[in-house]
C-alpha cells in the first residue's frame, strides 16, 4: 500500500495541511489570538462563529452517504445542537448553533477508521476531509487577515486609488449609486456578500450529487478551486497590503484614514507613498479574493440547470457591486481578481486532466498577465491615471484577453460529442434481367 502514488499523494497532502495549520497556529499565537486549530476545537463546546459554515460542510462530508445514512447523520447533528441549545439557555450563553454539525463530520471520520474498509474508507475519509476543509478555510483566512495587519503597518492604498483613476474610479460611482438606492439595496447585496462560501457549498453540493452512486468524487469541482484561491489569495495580500477606499478614504478608518472623503470626493494624490495604517484591518484588496471567487462560482455555474445558472451570474453581479459599492475594493482590485481566478482554475483544471502544451501556457499567460498588473500599479500608477484613455482600455483588454484564451482552450478540452457512424448499405449484386416468357 505505501508504494501506491495515489496513496503517497494524499499522505504528503495531509501532511503538508497538518504542517500549514500548525504554522499558522504558531504565528497566531505569537500576536497573542487562537489559531485555526484553537478556534475550531473551542466551537466543539462553545458558540461557533459559523453555524450555517458548519453545517455547508457537514453536507459536503455526507454527499457520500446513502440518503438514509443522511437523514441519520442530519437528524444527530440537529438533536445535538438542540441539546447545546438548551444548555446555553440555561447558563445564559450565547445562542449559536453548529456544533452538531462539527460532532458529527468528526463521527463519521472515526466511523471510517474504525467500520470502514477499502474504497469504503477512502470515500468516507474524503466527504469528511471535504467537508472540514470548508470549515478550516474560513478559520486559516482569519488567522491569514490577521497576520497581513500585523506583519504590515504600511499600506500602498495611494499606489492604486491613482492606479484606479484609468478605469474612472469606479469605486466612488458604486459609492454614490448604492447611497441612492436605498436601504434594501444595501441589506441585499451585503447578505450576497456576506454568504459567498455558503453560496460555494451550494453549487458543490450540485456538483457532487452523484458520488454516493458513482462511489468516487469527480475530477474537479468548484471546492477544489473555492479552497486553493482562499489558500493562496492572502500570500498575495502580503506581496500588495491594501486596505481598501472605505478604510483608507473614507469613515471605517477612523484617525488612520488619510482623508474621509469616500464615496463623495475623489482624494487629491501627489506622488503616492505608502501610509501607516492600524494593525486590526486586514490588508485583504490586492486581488479581490470576493471576485475571484465569485467568478470561479459563475464558471461552475455554466453547465448547471437553467436556474444555477442565472444565481451564478447574480451572485457575480451583485458580489462586483458589493466590493465597490460598499468600497472595499479598488476597481483595479476586480481586474486583478478575475486574472487571478481563471489562473486558478485553469491549474486546477490542468491538474485534473493532465498538464500539457496548452494547459501550461494558458497558467503562464495568467500568470504574467497577473504579475504585470500588480508591477503596473506598483510602479506605475501616475502614468496609468495621467491617461485614461490609453491605460484603462489596455487594462481591461488585459483581463478580456486571459478571458478569452481561457474559454477557447478550455472548451479544446472538453469532450467531443461523437455521432453515431452511419451505415454504408450493403452492396447488392446486379443480376441480368430475366426475359419475360412468351
Amino acid at each position: 500500500m505505501w508504494r501506491r502514488p495515489r496513496f503517497v499523494l494524499w499522505a504528503a497532502a495531509g501532511v503538508a495541511t497538518a504542517g500549514f495549520l500548525i504554522a499558522l497556529e504558531v504565528a497566531a499565537r505569537r500576536y497573542g489570538q487562537p489559531g485555526p486549530l484553537t478556534v475550531e476545537a473551542q466551537e466543539l463546546v462553545f458558540a461557533p462563529h459559523s453555524g450555517p459554515l458548519l453545517y455547508a460542510g457537514l453536507a459536503l462530508a455526507m454527499v457520500v452517504l446513502t440518503w438514509r445514512q443522511r437523514m441519520f447523520a442530519a437528524a444527530a447533528a440537529v438533536g445535538i445542537d438542540v441539546v447545546f441549545f438548551l444548555v446555553r439557555l440555561v447558563v445564559g450563553a450565547d445562542l449559536n448553533f453548529g456544533n452538531g454539525a462539527l460532532w458529527v463530520i468528526l463521527g463519521l471520520a472515526v466511523l471510517a477508521v474504525a467500520r470502514r474498509t477499502g474504497n469504503d474508507r477512502a470515500l468516507l475519509l474524503k466527504g469528511c476531509g471535504l467537508g472540514m476543509l470548508l470549515v478550516f478555510g474560513h478559520k486559516t483566512g482569519d488567522t491569514w487577515l490577521l497576520i497581513t495587519a500585523k506583519e504590515h503597518p504600511q499600506v500602498l492604498d495611494p499606489y492604486v486609488a491613482l492606479a484606479d483613476h484609468a478605469l474612472g474610479n469606479p469605486s466612488w460611482v458604486a459609492g454614490r449609486a448604492l447611497e441612492a438606492i436605498g436601504p434594501f439595496g444595501s441589506h441585499l447585496l451585503n447578505v450576497v456578500y456576506g454568504q459567498l462560501p455558503l453560496a460555494a457549498a451550494l453549487v458543490g453540493l450540485y456538483q457532487l450529487r452523484n458520488v454516493a452512486t458513482d462511489r468516487r468524487f469527480p475530477a474537479h469541482h468548484l471546492v477544489r478551486t473555492f479552497l486553493v484561491i482562499g489558500l493562496v489569495g492572502p500570500a498575495i495580500y502580503m506581496i500588495f497590503p491594501v486596505v481598501g477606499p472605505v478604510y483608507a478614504y473614507g469613515a471605517e478608518g477612523g484617525s488612520w484614514a488619510v482623508s474621509h472623503v469616500w464615496p463623495d470626493v475623489l482624494p487629491a494624490i501627489g506622488t503616492p507613498h505608502p501610509v501607516m495604517f492600524d494593525e486590526i484591518t486586514p490588508r485583504n484588496c490586492m486581488p479581490s479574493l470576493h471576485t475571484a471567487w465569485a467568478t470561479s462560482l459563475f464558471i461552475h455555474t455554466r453547465k448547471g440547470a437553467r436556474w444555477m445558472r442565472y444565481a451564478g451570474a447574480f451572485w457575480l453581479v451583485a458580489t462586483l457591486s458589493a466590493t465597490l459599492g460598499f468600497g472595499y475594493h479598488y476597481g483595479v482590485d476586480l481586474v486583478a481578481g478575475v486574472v487571478f481566478a481563471l489562473t486558478i482554475e485553469a491549474a486546477m483544471r490542468a491538474f485534473a486532466r493532465g498538464w500539457d502544451l496548452s494547459a501550461v501556457s494558458l497558467v503562464s499567460c495568467g500568470t504574467v498577465v497577473f504579475a504585470g498588473l500588480l508591477t503596473a500599479y506598483r510602479y506605475l500608477p501616475r502614468e496609468l491615471a495621467a491617461h485614461p484613455w490609453l491605460f484603462g482600455p489596455v487594462l481591461l483588454l488585459a483581463m478580456v484577453s486571459v478571458i478569452v484564451y481561457y474559454v477557447r482552450t478550455t472548451q479544446s478540452w472538453d469532450p467531443k460529442p461523437t455521432l453515431p457512424r452511419r451505415r454504408e448499405p450493403q452492396a447488392t449484386e446486379q443480376t441480368e434481367p430475366q426475359p419475360e416468357p412468351a
